[in-house]
Formats: structure tokens, C-alpha cells, sequence
């Protein structure tokens, strides 16, 4: 035996038609077992990795398509031949259609035609197991896309909720901010105004309302400016100070935001004071 990657089972109850195949094929590159006995050719199936057989259509004991259909039930990826006469040759087309053979070779044979539909066989052979593996392979790729997809599924549900949730919070926030009894206004770092509740919407400093936009510098005179913008530096966390609004005494507290909103932003708290 080779170290070929196949082997090649021919099955004759004449010796010289083995002997005759043995000289044939003995430099092909393949390994080749032979036997003159069906019952011997299924022994040698069970013990060897056999890819191709090759048997007489006149056996002894059973006819080749009949001991090719053993091989079939036994071994369906093994390929098939028969060697038959012109006799012969509607009954092994009945066997071709069954799937019991793959083809058959007419007797006598020519050696070159022979060679070559052994070979073929073999690449037939050799093309069914790619196929399956590439079936295996995208049958195991699509579980794993399928899988993925799920996953992906899931996740994407969970972040769905987690962002119905925010959002829910953020509503929640804004309706308590608007609520709130006490005037607040929300200030970027770069001093200028983002948020104002309901109730600062009410308050006027130098003839004019809070708004969106607009810098907090605008509403205070110089000497209450040079007071506040140390917090805006970071150098101050709080700053109170007293400003008349609405013909009322208010203190005015700015605070830096802490924990996870440290350094993003301002918040002033108005209270008003007793006359």
C-alpha cells in the first residue's frame, strides 16, 4: 500500500481479470484491494477506508449490482462501478437509476478509459465530501448567525428598556424641575443660561427676564460679577450673594454640580427675604 489518499476495492471471481487489473493500476495513485469473493469484499469494506469499488456484474454467489446495493445500504458514500457486458447493460441502467451504481464500464475494457473513470470517481468522490463540509460548515455558521442574532435580540431590548427608562427619568426630572416652588436657573461652565423653571421665569433683573441663551454676566452689575466667577474657574464650589429682583431681597446661592456632573454646570437658587 501507498500513502495515496484513496483506496480502491475491485471485486472478480476471475483471477486473471484481477491479476490483469492489478498490473493496470498498480502505478495510479491510489491503493488497490482486490478479492475474487463478494463476502471477502464486504470483510475488506468493514476493516479498510475504501472510497471506490469496482465489481463483475457475474459473481458466483450474487450479481455485482446486487452486492453493490449491499455496499450502498452499508456504505452510501462509497462510488460504485460494475464491469458488465453489452448483455447486460439494461440491467445495470435499472441499477443506475435505483442509485445503486454510479456508472458501469463495459467489458472489455481499454485501459486509458478505464484509468480515467477511476480517477473521475475518485474527484466525484472527493467533490460529495467538500460539499458536505462545506454544508456542515454553513449549517454550523448559520446556527451561530442565528445564535448571534438572538443575542443581538436580547441586547438590543435590554437597551431599548434602559433607554425608555432614562427617558422616562429625564421627563420625571424635567416635570419635578418645573414643579419645584423655589426659582432655579441651570448654567453652562461657559456662564451661559440652559434651564429655567417655572417659577425664575417670573423674576427680572435690570429690566429683564432670564432666558435661554443668554449670559448670566448680563444680569449682574460689575461688582457681583468679580464676585461669582471664581465658581466658574472651579475655585469656588458655592457663592451667595444679595440682588434685588421684583423689588425683593434675594439671596442668590451659585453651586457647582457634584458626583457624576462635577465641572458641567452651575445651579442658582433664589430665595427671596423677608422685607
Amino acid at each position: 500500500m501507498t500513502n495515496a489518499k484513496h483506496t480502491v476495492l475491485c471485486v472478480d471471481d476471475e483471477k486473471q481479470i484481477l491479476s490483469s487489473l492489478k498490473r493496470l493500476l498498480r502505478k495510479e495513485n491510489f491503493n488497490l484491494l482486490t478479492t475474487s469473493s463478494c463476502q471477502e469484499g464486504l470483510d475488506l469494506l468493514e476493516n479498510n477506508d475504501v472510497h471506490l469499488v469496482i465489481s463483475d456484474q457475474r459473481m458466483p454467489q450474487m450479481s455485482g449490482t446486487e452486492f453493490l446495493s449491499k455496499v450502498k445500504e452499508k456504505y452510501p458514500e462509497t462510488i460504485r462501478i460494475v464491469l458488465t457486458g453489452y448483455t447486460e447493460v439494461e440491467t445495470i441502467r435499472d441499477a443506475i437509476n435505483k442509485g445503486n451504481i454510479y456508472k458501469f464500464i463495459l467489458k472489455p475494457w481499454n485501459d486509458d478509459n478505464i484509468k480515467n473513470e477511476i480517477n473521475k470517481s475518485l474527484e466525484q468522490y472527493d467533490l460529495i465530501q467538500a460539499n458536505r463540509s462545506l454544508n456542515e460548515i454553513i449549517v454550523e455558521k448559520n446556527k451561530q448567525l442565528e445564535d448571534a442574532n438572538k443575542s443581538l435580540e436580547k441586547t438590543i431590548s435590554i437597551r431599548t428598556r434602559e433607554l425608555e427608562l432614562k427617558n422616562e427619568a429625564l421627563e420625571l426630572s424635567r416635570a419635578m424641575f418645573e414643579g419645584l416652588p423655589s426659582p432655579i436657573v441651570g448654567l453652562s461652565m461657559d456662564k451661559m443660561i440652559v434651564l429655567i423653571n417655572k417659577e425664575a421665569q417670573n423674576l427680572e433683573i435690570k429690566n429683564q427676564k432670564f432666558l435661554v441663551g443668554k449670559s448670566i454676566f448680563d444680569y449682574f452689575s460689575e461688582d457681583i460679577i468679580e464676585k461669582i466667577k471664581p465658581i466658574f474657574k472651579s475655585k469656588k464650589n458655592k457663592i451667595t450673594i444679595c440682588q434685588k429682583i421684583n423689588n425683593l431681597n434675594y439671596m442668590v446661592k451659585f453651586c457647582s454640580m457634584s458626583g457624576r456632573f462635577e465641572g458641567k454646570g452651575i445651579i442658582l437658587y433664589f430665595q427671596s427675604q423677608a422685607v
